[in-house]
């Protein structure tokens, strides 16, 4: 079976805040096995918050919020969906703002930091949830839901009132590389007409051509990475919004213009409905991907 992991030395980096446009300095360091991933505010003496639905903030429009007592932070989802596909169970993450930075706009800066800080086994053993009935969340005209596989796989269809976003359809086993080389490129994105009416409303304060894709009435005004980054990038947020449920997953998710208020009700409703799944052991890999291609070692 596999073992839970951490990250093999404590690693720090700086950016913007998407929403808040202040400067924030964030640190990676090693945690304990059993630990989950934590968020700590440095600015309130090391407050912490556990990385789980249970600690949601109530704004999940945009962006995936997390509370616990007087702390806060948010646009957690890309930085999530990071240690989660490159399999880093146990962290603790230090910042002194309450917004993730949003970096270039994907998890492709997060896979560097990982790499950089290096991934080493902890000896314990690792649970997953396996899925064994089907589970649904639907809001109007937008669906989510979970049926049992033998992998993590996904399958994402987007439509947007756009010439561009009118239906865009993706579905992936997911694994380490295959998130790393195609799903954490894929950045954020937003529309031209809709930024004015965000900063009004304080948000969005620290979006530019530098960290968003930005959709004009008829094409977007910087280059794409990919044909389809959008709906890929939308793999991104819900596999980080699926992250709070504390466990690897093992089933087919299947989102239909799905968005943060509905994935991380998924990820609610999956840990209520508690006969839908079980905990299984976490099968072995050949090979731990870290930093400059060295294997990870055990305690």
């Amino acid at each position: 079976m596999a073992s839970q992991r951490t990250v093999r030395r404590t690693v720090t980096c700086a950016g913007i805040g998407l929403h808040s446009g202040h400067k924030v300095t964030l640190t990676l360091k090693p945690a304990p096995a059993d630990t989950g991933i934590r968020f700590q505010r440095a600015d309130l003496a090391g407050l912490e918050i556990p990385a789980h639905v249970a600690h949601l903030s109530g704004r999940q429009q945009l962006q995936t919020g997390l509370a616990a007592d007087a702390a806060s932070v948010d646009t957690v989802e890309h930085l999530l969906a990071a240690l989660r596909s490159l399999g880093v169970d146990n962290a603790y993450i230090e910042l002194n703002h309450p917004e993730v930075p949003i970096m270039d706009g994907s998890a492709a800066p997060w896979v560097y930091l990982i790499q950089d800080a290096g991934i080493r086994d902890q000896g314990v053993p690792r649970r997953i949830i396996q899925v064994r009935r089907s589970i649904q969340v639907q809001q109007g005209d937008k669906r989510i839901a979970l049926y049992p596989s033998d992998c993590f796989k996904i399958t994402y269809t987007i439509s947007f009132d756009h010439p561009l976003l009118r239906h865009q359809q993706k579905t992936l086993d997911l694994d380490e590389q295959v998130f790393i080389d195609e799903i954490a490129p894929a950045r954020t994105f937003g529309f031209l007409k809709e930024v004015e009416m965000l900063r009004q409303r304080g948000m969005a304060l620290g979006g530019s051509l530098e960290n968003a894709i930005v959709l004009g009435e008829t094409g977007v005004l910087n280059p794409l990475r990919f044909d389809d980054e959008f709906v890929r990038h939308k793999i991104l947020d819900v596999i980080g919004d699926l992250a709070l449920v504390g466990y690897q997953l093992q089933g087919h998710l299947v989102v239909h213009r799905g968005g943060h208020a509905l994935h991380t009700a998924l990820a609610a409703e999956l840990l209520r409905q508690r006969d839908a799944w079980q905990f299984a052991d976490a099968p072995t890999t050949e090979s731990v991907s870290v930093a400059a291609g060295v294997r990870a070692t055990a305690n």
